[in-house]
């Protein structure tokens, strides 16, 4: 088969893509782009694969109420001037949850979509968006395969004991479990640990998934045994909006002191608060490092205090610690949260060269350290373009 396939990857106010040959499975994408800042003032951004700007026609003038929708409207056409005679001949899409039904790669029907849609309130932030994506490609090009790729999918390994909370047998078997997130960057880092590891990328290995949204994974054999994300995309590490593990006590006490209705404190946990509230500055954790408030600081202490304190309740999943590899936008690019983080797991041996972590070198342990710590770049976009190409296969 010959074409292209694209990637979509909507976020709560971003859109990435990546377009990819389909006749190439080795290669990287053929040109990648980003849209922030949607619900405010999208900005579009795109390179080629040589890192060279593309011209954003008329998606350099977005309208500031553009939704995900509107600009993918907009995007559709702009990817196929850019394809020139070839055409798409598949879409991927990150879709956060899967529920208890879908876990592996599937093609888009009227049938999953409708199944998909029960399970926006676990992820209200994302599921929407992601679900806007796959209609607005429908409504521009209906015979277009599509295939959902799940961010819950990568942790179906784990056992029982670990997906499970405290609560009645019935409502467990409702589907209240843990389902865990991020699983398609937790997939490619997997796929890449023993070019990196050698033989240490089967042994016991977290995954430190630190971005505006935050996880960790425990990783044994390649394979999911524990991760911070419960039930929904909030739970868990400090975010940039999100609160992480909070006492379902204060959700209580939100509802019978102060009166909130639900959807108050949904939007309370999901958006006011994380590195956002507690700081009173930003989401931003490159703001948050340069800032001289105190605020600011206590902000980026607590999010590293969490980060270290359920990494080191995700070990005996493990029984133990072989590596710790840090991905995603704050694990790739923040020294100083790295240096943070792993000064508190100084007790486990691990100990960083400062010179290699300030320079975002892959192997940041120093020498004397017992556990390897590695900064990989995570690449969601690939593990889709990889399914879109073994589902469809023909």
């Amino acid at each position: 088969m010959t074409g292209a396939i694209l990637t979509l990857n909507a976020g709560s106010s971003s859109l990435k893509f990546a377009v990819f040959a389909w006749s190439d499975p080795g290669a990287g994408p053929e040109f990648v782009g980003n849209i922030a800042g949607i619900g405010r003032q999208p900005a579009f951004k795109a390179k080629d694969a040589a890192g060279a700007p593309l011209d954003a026609g008329a998606l350099a003038a977005l309208p500031s109420d553009a939704d995900h929708a509107a600009i993918i409207a907009e995007l559709l056409p702009w990817i196929d001037r850019q394809l020139g005679d070839r055409e798409l001949v598949a879409v991927g899409h990150r879709v956060v949850h899967g529920g208890r039904s879908y876990s592996a790669p599937t093609r888009i029907t009227p049938k999953v979509l409708a199944e998909l849609d029960t399970l926006v309130s676990l992820a209200p932030l994302h599921q929407p968006v992601n679900l806007a994506a796959i209609r607005a490609v429908a409504g521009w090009h209906a015979d277009l395969p599509q295939v959902a790729c799940f961010d819950t999918g990568f942790h179906q390994t784990q056992d029982r004991l670990a997906k499970l909370f405290a609560l009645p047998r019935a409502l467990t078997e409702e589907g209240i479990l843990r389902y865990g997130f991020h699983g398609l960057s937790y997939d490619y880092i997997a796929s890449i640990l023993p070019a990196h590891l050698g033989p240490a990328a089967t042994g016991r290995v977290i995954v430190a998934h630190l971005g505006n949204g935050a996880s960790l994974c425990a990783m044994k054999n390649g394979k999911s045994v524990a991760t911070s994300m419960g039930f929904t995309a909030l739970d868990g590490l400090v975010m940039g909006r999100r609160c992480g593990a909070l006492d379902p006590g204060v959700v209580l006490h939100l509802m019978r002191e102060n009166g909130m209705a639900a959807d108050e404190i949904e939007h309370l946990l999901y958006n006011e608060s994380g590195l956002y509230g507690v700081s009173g500055v930003s989401n931003n954790m490159e703001v948050l490092l340069n800032s001289p408030a105190p605020n600011a600081k206590e902000a980026v202490d607590l999010f590293c205090y969490r980060a270290a304190s359920v990494l080191a309740g995700l070990i005996p999943g493990i029984g133990g610690l072989d590596a710790l590899v840090f991905t995603a936008g704050i694990g790739e690019n923040a020294p100083p949260v790295r240096k943070a983080i792993c000064e508190r797991l100084d007790w486990l041996g691990v100990r960083i060269s400062e010179d290699r972590n300030a320079a975002n070198e892959i192997r940041i342990s120093a020498p004397d350290s017992s556990v390897g710590v590695f900064v990989l770049p995570t690449n969601e976009e690939a593990v889709v373009a990889t399914a879109c190409r073994t589902l469809l296969a023909v």
